[in-house]
């Protein structure tokens, strides 16, 4: 390496995925000497094995929809079948596209990025290919993974993972989890044929989504064949000639292609040195770290999933951004984490931004806005799916803490309510707002009259 410096590298970042590769390449940029270490495909969980792939599988799983509802319109569309080989080969094809941007993008910015797994060997130094390198600081940015419980039989399952990749769609797949990713997928395999059943350890999904949020998902996805077992846990699996057999409690069973666990991730922090580098981590494996992503190790810093903070990907990369310019644009700023929109890609999309009507009754006195309709676009086709939209709004300043939608391009339009969010707008402000007709979102800034109070002793409003 360069002679003249006290080590290697000015930051030697463990992870190229979308908070890795910011921070690393906002370093280079600004004049550190970086080093990136990645053990599988520059990209991370989110271009790699998470949002990416998944929402181009959920474009492929809309169009079973989109041929029904064109017959309403006057279309004929028969004899439409659906090749999922082609669909993963294409899927694919893409992914190896991204991968190929993100190793540029380091080589662009100037950042060295190395193959192979890092592991702290001492808060200065990272092992990687058999040899030692050291940093002056070192940012760990590994991620998560799926977890899957111990039970018998837990050999035979996939994770979301795998499902990306299979060979084949099964017909008949159980999907364990009720959380985002359980929800996304079983509207991918059920839009393109599959029978999918949910399991679900509680008795509603998405659990910390606003109760009108979640009622609403399920009775959608209810309709459309998607089973839902509540209050329901497997007991073991065991492969049998007719499929794998799943056995719950109450001594039921059922017999499937596939079983999908979307139980929860877990940080990837059990393998690369961080305990013994005197790094302190949560119960569930997280790095514990501070506003500016230090750990309690001065030169260790992490950002993203592996922080358990907010596991979304553009959290991820504005961590990582706020990380460079600290540390190496003597910029110091912090992230904030209040209002961050985020989405679910079920059929049809969750969005949400703000409070949910349980988090905004414990330090306000809240009013809430709430529509349900037909969209206009199923007037027509015949489909019996109905949007619910929902307002949120704190009575003593007018301030509106909340948006939550369920329906048809739900993230599109939260994303523009998030700006208004951001800003501190007032529900007198979304009523002064002239909508765009015929739309949907037009709703958000038209509804007029608030949902009575379920309290009858409370004050007037």
């Amino acid at each position: 390496m360069t002679t003249g410096h006290r080590y290697d590298y000015d930051l030697i970042t463990l992870g190229a995925g979308s908070g890795g590769v910011r921070a690393s390449r906002l370093a280079a940029k600004y004049g550190g000497r970086v080093a990136v270490i990645e053990a599988s495909r520059p990209g991370g969980t989110c271009v790699m094995r998470g949002c990416v792939p998944k929402k181009l599988l959920v474009y492929g799983a809309h169009f079973a929809n989109h041929f029904e509802d064109a017959l309403g319109f006057g279309w004929h569309v028969s004899g439409a079948t659906h090749d999922w080989g082609a669909m993963i080969a294409a899927k694919n094809k893409e992914l190896d596209r991204l991968e190929g941007i993100y190793g540029r993008i380091l080589r662009d910015a100037g950042a060295n990025l190395i193959a192979g797994r890092g592991v702290i060997a001492d808060p200065h130094t990272v092992e990687v290919n058999g040899k030692r390198l050291t940093a002056e600081k070192i940012l760990v940015a590994v991620g998560g993974w799926p977890a899957i419980p111990d039970f018998p039989g837990k050999e035979h399952v996939i994770t979301s993972n795998e499902a990306l990749d299979l060979p084949e769609r099964p017909k008949r797949i159980v999907i364990v989890g009720g959380g985002y990713i359980a929800v996304e997928f079983a509207g991918i395999f059920r839009g393109l044929g599959s029978e999918v059943t949910l399991v679900l350890r509680s008795g509603q999904l998405l659990r910390g989504f606003d109760q009108d949020v979640r009622a609403t998902l399920a009775d959608e996805i209810e309709k459309q064949g998607i089973k839902i077992r509540r209050d329901c846990v497997v007991h073991s699996i065991e492969k049998t000639p007719k499929g794998y057999s799943v056995a719950f409690d109450k001594s039921e069973e059922m017999i499937a292609d596939g079983v999908l666990y979307a139980t929860g991730r877990t940080p990837n922090t059990t393998t690369i040195g961080l305990k013994e580098a005197g790094v302190k981590l949560d119960k569930k494996g997280a790095v514990v770290v501070d506003e500016w992503n230090r750990s309690s190790v001065e030169s260790i810093f992490a950002v993203g999933d592996v922080t358990d903070r907010v596991n979304l990907t553009p959290v991820a990369i504005n961590e990582g951004r706020v990380f460079a310019e600290t540390f190496f644009n003597k910029t110091p700023m912090t992230l904030d984490y209040t209002n961050i929109a985020s989405a679910v890609f079920s059929q049809p999309p969750v969005s949400v931004v703000g409070l949910t009507e349980e988090q905004a009754r414990k330090d306000y006195k809240v009013r809430l806005f709430i529509t349900r309709f037909k969209p206009m676009k199923h007037t027509l086709s015949g489909r019996d799916e109905r949007t619910m939209m929902k307002l949120v709004v704190d009575k003593a300043t007018d301030r509106v803490l909340g948006c939550h939608m369920v329906g048809e391009d739900a993230p599109e339009i939260i994303q523009g309510l998030a700006v208004a969010l951001k800003a501190g707008a007032t529900k007198a402000q979304f009523d002064a707002t002239v909508g765009i007709h015929p739309t949907a979102a037009e709703e958000f800034v038209t509804m007029r009259d608030p949902v009575p109070e379920k309290d009858p002793a409370a004050a007037e409003m």
